[in-house]
């Protein structure tokens, strides 16, 4: 069976917490797994996973979805001849400014760069650096920013690590990197998604596989990161989580057990508490939050 590779947009109804279909628009590429809105509103950008794509769509009034206007595939692979036979765009990141976009590729072990320039019809321009190779083998997948703009940080699925940059102006330079796992485990690492505390203090990465935990890091003055500990999420196979805007809570994704776990975050150490039952969700993969 071939499943449509396609993008949708919804309204949320905050009243009565109801969606209602607005348009879809065709992917691009095979596997869409990560999509960014810029901060006007006005552009979405989707990731492609399988066939290692990226494509640019315009927003219209409404939250219409117009056809794409760019559509970039890429085709290199890395080291890894079982999962890295070619690119694989895993997720698609703004800086801070929205002025770049950047684009993990687990493929290639690239970080991808573009200039984004929204005011043009075609707004992803090549940019001075193309690109930053990350740890052979490694794998990267997820990447934010910290809220002060200075530092980047990357999750690498296949190496279980968090490699740390410094950013300024489209450019990234090693910092660190840093495992996501004990010393116990050396292999077979299936490292998912990263995220950091609104106040700057704390980094949070999640490990599928074995593992099947939640890795604190504290956040150093200079971007760099300290292991704090490891916090069980309570289930199987972490996709991807979320903290709410207060920082107050987290909330994990569990794929595999069919569930999501919150837990309680305490602003000072930084650690995780689980508050409540889980909430069974069938094939769970991915978790967001509104601000209201």
């Amino acid at each position: 069976m071939k499943f449509k590779q396609a993008l949708s947009s919804f309204k949320f109804n905050p009243e009565n917490k109801t969606l209602s279909f607005i348009n879809s628009q065709k992917s691009g590429g095979e596997n869409p797994v990560y999509l960014s809105v810029h901060q006007n509103g006005k552009w979405l950008v989707s990731g492609n996973y399988t066939e290692g794509s990226v494509s640019v769509y315009p927003i219209s009034e409404g939250g219409k979805i117009e056809p794409y206007v760019q559509n970039f595939q890429f085709s290199e692979g890395s080291v890894d001849v079982n999962r890295q036979e070619r690119a694989h765009i895993h997720s698609t990141v703004f800086s801070p400014n929205f002025d770049y976009l950047f684009l993990p590729d687990l493929g290639a072990d690239k970080i991808r760069v573009y200039q984004f320039k929204n005011e043009k019809v075609q707004p992803l321009q090549e940019a001075e650096t193309a690109f930053t190779k990350t740890t052979l083998g490694s794998g990267p997948r997820h990447f934010t920013f910290h809220p002060n703009g200075k530092y980047a940080y990357c999750i690498e699925e296949m190496g279980g690590a968090v490699s740390v940059y410094s950013y300024e102006n489209g450019r990234l330079s090693d910092l660190q990197r840093i495992n996501t796992h004990s010393e116990k485990y050396k292999d077979n690492f299936e490292s998912s998604d990263v995220h950091i505390s609104p106040d700057g203090k704390f980094l949070y990465a999640s490990n599928r596989g074995k593992e099947n935990n939640i890795v604190i890091f504290s956040i150093q003055n200079n971007g760099t990161l300290k292991t704090l500990g490891y916090q069980s999420v309570k289930g199987r196979h972490p996709r991807t989580f979320a903290l709410d805007p207060s920082g107050k809570f987290l909330i994990m994704a569990n794929t595999l057990t069919n569930d999501v776990t919150v837990f309680k975050r305490n602003t000072e150490t930084g650690l995780l508490k689980k508050v409540s039952k889980k909430i069974k969700i069938r094939n769970v993969s991915n978790v967001q939050i509104k601000k209201y």
